[in-house]
Order: C-alpha cells, then sequence, then structure tokens
C-alpha cells in the first residue's frame, strides 16, 4: 500500500513537473520580439520624437492585434531618447545594443543617425533610419543599416526643377545651418541647378549658412535682402525656420519662402505665427494624409483614435514602417539573426515589397528606399499642411 501510494506521488510529481516544463515552452516561445526606438523624446525636435514613439507604438499595437509575428509573438517597443544631439545619439544605441532589442528604428536627424549606425554597426544590430535624408549615410558600406525615408539628392533635383520651370524664379537663394542634414540639402540643391545656371535659366545670389540655436538673426537675413533673390530655400529645421521667416518679414523680405523637408510642421506655424506661414512652401515627400493605401488608412484611423489626431510630417510614418518592416523581416526569415535580417531586406525584399503605411518598402543593396517621390505643399490660411496648386 506504502509502495503504490509512493507511486502515486511519484507520478503525480512527475505530471506536475511535465505540464511545467510544457508551460514555460510555450512561454518562452511565445516571448515577445523587442524593436528598439530610438528618436529626439526630448531636445529642440521633441515634437517629431513624440510623433515617431506614438506612430511606433501604432504600429506595433497593429501587428500585435493581427496575433503577432512568428506564430503569436508580440511586439515590445524598448524607447530610447538620443535628445537629438550626436553624443546621445551614440548613448542611446549603446542601450538598445546592450538591451539585445531584436533591431532598431533608429533615428531624426542625419547628424545623429551617423555615428549612431556606427554604434549599431559594431552591435550588428539591423537599424532602420526614418528620417535620415543625407547622402552619405548609405555609401559607408555598412551591413546592418538601413533607411526608409528619401535622399537629399532627389530633393534637391524636385527644388532645381520646380522652382525654375514651375515657379519661374531665376535669382535664388539657399541658406542652411551646417547640420549634415541641411548642409547635404543645399549642396545638392546647388549641384541640382548647375544645368538650369548653365543654361541662364538660375542664378544663386545667395549661399551662407546660419548657426541653429540663435534667437536674431538680422545679420544673415539683412545680407539675403541685399541679395534680392527671387525664392528662398531653407534647408535647416522647423524651430530655425520659424524665426527665420518671421524676422525677414519684419525685414522686407517678401520672396517665396521654402523650406526643405524638416522646415514645415505644426510647431514651425506656431513659430512663426499663422499670419506669416500661410504660404509658405515646403519641398516634401508625401504627406500622411496625402497617402492612397489601405495600410495608410488603416494606421491613420488607429492613430486618431488613440491621439486624437495623426502626425503632421512624414518622418514619424517613416518610423512606423520601420519599425513594420523589421517585424517582416523577421516574420518571413523566421529569425532574429541580424545577418539573416539583413540579407533579406537588401537581396530578398526586392522580388515583393512589403505593402507599408508610406506605400510599397524594399531596399536597394546600398540600403535606400527604393521609389520615394517627393511634392510640394503649402501652409493654407487655416493653417494646414496641403498640396500646393500653383495658378490657385
Amino acid at each position: 500500500m506504502k509502495i503504490r501510494k509512493r507511486l502515486l506521488i511519484v507520478t503525480l510529481v512527475v505530471s506536475m513537473l511535465l505540464i511545467l516544463l510544457s508551460f514555460s515552452s510555450v512561454m518562452a516561445a511565445k516571448k515577445t520580439v523587442t524593436i528598439g526606438l530610438q528618436g529626439p523624446i526630448t531636445g529642440p525636435w521633441a515634437y517629431e520624437g513624440e510623433m515617431a514613439e506614438h506612430s511606433c507604438r501604432i504600429a506595433a499595437k497593429l501587428i500585435n492585434d493581427k496575433g503577432g509575428i512568428l506564430g503569436g509573438r508580440m511586439i515590445e517597443l524598448v524607447v530610447a531618447d538620443d535628445a537629438g544631439t550626436p553624443k546621445d545619439g551614440v548613448l542611446a544605441a549603446q542601450r538598445l545594443v546592450a538591451q539585445g532589442v531584436n533591431g532598431a528604428v533608429a533615428t531624426y536627424g542625419s547628424s545623429i543617425c551617423r555615428p549612431s549606425s556606427d554604434i549599431y554597426e559594431k552591435g550588428k544590430m539591423i537599424n532602420i533610419g526614418y528620417g535620415v535624408t543625407f547622402v552619405g549615410l548609405t555609401q559607408r558600406g555598412l551591413k546592418y543599416f538601413f533607411r526608409t525615408c528619401g535622399r537629399d539628392d532627389a530633393q534637391g533635383i524636385f527644388f532645381a526643377k520646380y522652382a525654375t520651370e514651375v515657379l519661374g524664379k531665376k535669382r535664388i537663394a539657399i541658406m542652411h545651418d551646417n547640420t549634415t542634414f541641411a548642409k547635404g540639402v543645399a549642396e545638392e540643391t546647388k549641384k541640382a541647378l548647375q544645368e538650369k545656371i548653365k543654361a541662364g535659366k538660375a542664378e544663386i545670389v545667395y549661399y551662407d549658412a546660419i548657426t541653429a540655436g540663435e534667437k536674431d538673426y538680422t545679420p544673415s537675413l539683412t545680407k539675403l535682402r541685399d541679395a534680392k533673390p527671387d525664392v528662398w530655400y531653407f534647408t535647416g529645421y522647423y524651430p530655425e525656420g520659424g524665426l527665420l521667416i518671421r524676422q525677414a518679414r519684419d525685414l522686407g523680405i517678401d520672396c517665396p519662402f521654402i523650406g526643405s523637408n524638416a522646415v514645415i510642421n505644426e510647431d514651425f506655424i506656431k513659430i512663426a505665427g499663422l499670419d506669416v506661414a500661410k504660404g509658405c512652401l515646403m519641398t516634401q515627400e508625401p504627406m500622411p494624409e496625402t497617402l492612397p493605401f489601405s495600410e495608410s488608412k488603416e494606421f491613420l484611423k488607429a492613430y486618431r483614435e488613440k491621439y486624437g489626431t495623426i502626425p503632421t510630417s512624414p518622418w514619424p510614418v517613416y518610423g512606423a514602417d520601420a519599425l513594420n518592416v523589421i517585424a517582416y523581416a523577421i516574420d518571413k526569415t523566421g529569425s532574429t539573426d541580424s545577418d539573416t535580417l539583413a540579407n533579406f531586406l537588401r537581396y530578398e525584399l526586392k522580388k515583393s515589397p512589403m505593402p507599408g503605411v508610406t506605400g510599397p518598402v524594399s531596399f536597394t543593396e546600398q540600403g535606400d528606399r527604393v521609389g520615394v517621390p517627393y511634392q510640394m505643399y503649402v501652409v493654407n490660411e487655416k493653417g494646414k499642411i496641403v498640396l500646393y496648386k500653383p495658378g490657385k
């Protein structure tokens, strides 16, 4: 009787252990897939950082609501603030590498991305920039770096053609702020204008830099005013852009103002004031509300339901697609190994692009996004940023 009791107890214990082991195996199989977001959650670009975090959270939620990836594993977002500075960018990248996330959405700002991507490269971690357009970022031979946004050279070509052919402007002023991004756009624009200049259809009457973070740009603007431009292209960021245009109008500079794709958003309008901001133009990749894809509509609906509005620039939405494509690659390859993911993104994805919020997503062998268009936008009288229609 005692032997039977002991056998029964042993059997129960073994059964319990097997159940626990089985449960542990299931739990291990269902553990979350962690994806990092490195962005300017604080600092001068915090408005963009907040929208990027919101966008990535919505993207993760939509994936999780559909059952996750790899047979039921959920996406977990891990946020690292880089405060919009190269130094903090390096620290943020180091934190995400140390935490062992399965890939990183990183980051906004080409000057921050450059040193951060070097950290990810050493850590052998997939990292996808969402607001980094400097051409040279993908020309360094990095294995693990990609971007979902476009490049400065495409923007420079678009401006040169639009300003001279559509707007009919000849005397052109170009101003940047010496950051990697802004100087890159300015140089690519200058390069794109050379054929127009040789043909006598354009003239660069002003080409100079300001210092970001200053409060009084009168000396630079006085020099610009004396150059008598027909159009003024500022390639920096929105905090300076809002101040510049307000101070310029006070100085009597009344030529059309065109900002590059980091200049005009809701904060630009607040800084400049609607009376000054209305009519300002912007060279930009497609804004969220103009995206025609079913994935766009689903994403924007979920974003509006959660946050009461939608992103006011394209960069956060490119951040969502950076997260989406990392998750997509992990699911399609069945792996979180960085070499496997890099090979898939670089060589396999182009055969059948991922349907993204911003359209089909695939990459060149260098890591650039394939097929990103540019459009001209304007701030209307209600303070909305809409597609610009000349003559209307």
